[in-house]
């Protein structure tokens, strides 16, 4: 795991939450959907700004601004205006923690 950081406990996230965290200067933000734990940049691709401020739903997140919704697993815009990905990143829990590697998938 030494392409790995802890990013935050798992108990910091409850079902449809996400969180922002900065790793080595690059904001992520960290989401928990449909029991699942996935890694995504925080910044949206359209507007400048930070999607953890956004509602998490169906495996989603949605951009509080405009209303853009990206894909978790794969980053891939799923609603307009957004037309651009946006950055995901490998995670691990290991125990209580959860770790992001800032590598893109």
């Amino acid at each position: 795991m030494s392409d790995y950081v802890r990013a935050c406990a798992a108990a910091d996230l409850t079902d449809e939450s996400a969180i922002a965290l900065e790793i080595d200067g690059v904001p992520v933000c960290v989401v928990k959907s449909e029991g699942q734990v996935f890694a995504i940049s925080d910044i949206c691709s359209h507007a400048d700004v930070a999607l953890s401020d956004g509602e998490v739903d169906n495996g989603t997140i949605e951009c509080w601004l405009h209303g853009s919704r990206f894909d978790l697993r794969t980053g891939r815009p799923t609603g307009l205006p957004a037309n651009q990905p946006v950055p995901t990143y490998p995670v691990k829990i290991d125990g209580d923690d959860i770790f992001v590697a800032l590598k893109e998938f």
